[in-house]
């Protein structure tokens, strides 16, 4: 902005007869050229920003993906509607070791982005890639250890770890009572009823005495 004012007074200066406006504008001249010296550099961040809103349109996040993986490659598959009528420059993808980042930069008006952060196992950078095809932008992970990725990210896997531990417990009774809960939160009405039911009836052959084991 400085900068474009700075042009501006150079113009009017080589229009200027009058002493007394040359005079004011040199002073201008030499106290916008003080200000765009003494400017702090632009730092990483705000030069992010500032390519950020040069993109034009707003930005959405892409949730929705599918996957596969052969022994080389983890595949992302992102569907994109038009994608293939992009400049290739408008297709980024930047890798590290265990990350990568999608840009699609203004498809029908809009920004498109993607991160995978905490990938399940390292990739190499230098082996991956990116394909754009009809509709869709396919993001090739080289795998750095040719094995089988049970999913995508380390966040994935604790989850399911978590998961599966409140299932699957050395107590069976321990595992039938969270399966019992589990279905009792996320049951409509007719199945609370009926496990009510079940609780009601194995806490009468209980205490009679029919069975031992308190489920």
């Amino acid at each position: 902005q400085l900068q474009k004012d700075l042009e501006e007074v150079k113009e009017l200066l080589t229009k200027a007869t009058r002493k007394r406006l040359r005079d004011v504008l040199m002073t201008e001249k030499h106290k916008l050229e003080l200000e765009i010296k003494n400017q702090p550099p632009l730092k990483p961040k705000d030069a992010a920003e500032e390519e950020k809103l040069s993109l034009g349109g707003y930005t959405v996040k892409i949730n929705n993906y599918g996957w596969d993986q052969s022994d080389k490659f983890i595949k992302i598959y992102i569907s994109l509607n038009g994608v293939q009528k992009l400049p290739a420059e408008n297709v980024q993808v930047n890798f590290t070791e265990r990350s990568f980042d999608l840009l699609v930069k203004n498809l029908n008006g809009k920004n498109y982005t993607m991160t995978f952060n905490n990938l399940l196992k390292p990739i190499s950078v230098e082996g991956s890639s990116r394909k754009i095809k009809t509709d869709m932008v396919l993001v090739m992970c080289r795998k750095k250890r040719e094995e089988k990725w049970e999913c995508l990210t380390q966040v994935e896997k604790e989850s399911k770890e978590k998961e599966k531990a409140a299932y699957d417990t050395s107590d069976p009774s321990e595992g039938l009572m969270n399966l019992l809960k589990k279905m009792y939160a996320e049951g409509d009405d007719e199945m609370k009823r009926t496990i009510n039911k079940a609780w009601v009836e194995s806490r009468e052959k209980q205490s009679k005495g029919d069975i031992p084991m308190d489920i």
